[in-house]
C-alpha cells in the first residue's frame, strides 16, 4: 500500500522537524560544525554591534551562515560515502575532498568579506 502524500502545514511541520534533527545530528557528530556554530555565536552579534550599513551587515552575517550551510552539505556527503562502504576508494576520497574544498572556499570568502568591510 502506498503512503498518501503530505501537503500544506503538515508537510511544513515535518520538514521543520527533519531540519531540526539534521542540525542536532550535525552538532552532535561533526566537530567542524560545532566550531562553526561557536564562531557564529561570536561573529553574528559582532556583526550587529559594528557600525556598518545594512547591506554590509547582511554580508557579514550571510557569509558566516554560508560557511555553516556548506559544512552541512559536506557532512551529508561524507556521511553518505561512509554509509556506502568503509573501504578506501579513489572516488570516495575525491567526493570527500571536494566537499572539504567547498568549505575551505566559503571560509576564505567569509574571511575576505569580514576583512574588506571592517579593516580595508
Amino acid at each position: 500500500m502506498t503512503q498518501k502524500a503530505v501537503h500544506g502545514v503538515k508537510r511544513l511541520l515535518n520538514a521543520t522537524k527533519y531540519s531540526y534533527q539534521g542540525l542536532k545530528a550535525a552538532f552532535r557528530n561533526e566537530a567542524a560544525f560545532r566550531e562553526e556554530v561557536l564562531a557564529a555565536v561570536v561573529l553574528i552579534p559582532l556583526a550587529c554591534y559594528f557600525d556598518v550599513s545594512q547591506n554590509e551587515r547582511i554580508l557579514l552575517i550571510g557569509s558566516v551562515i554560508l560557511v555553516m550551510v556548506v559544512e552541512l552539505l559536506n557532512s551529508a556527503i561524507e556521511t553518505t560515502v561512509d554509509r556506502i562502504g568503509s573501504e578506501r576508494h579513489e572516488l570516495s576520497g575525491r567526493a570527500k575532498d571536494i566537499g572539504s574544498a567547498a568549505v575551505l572556499l566559503t571560509m576564505i570568502l567569509a574571511g575576505y568579506i569580514w576583512l574588506e568591510i571592517l579593516w580595508i
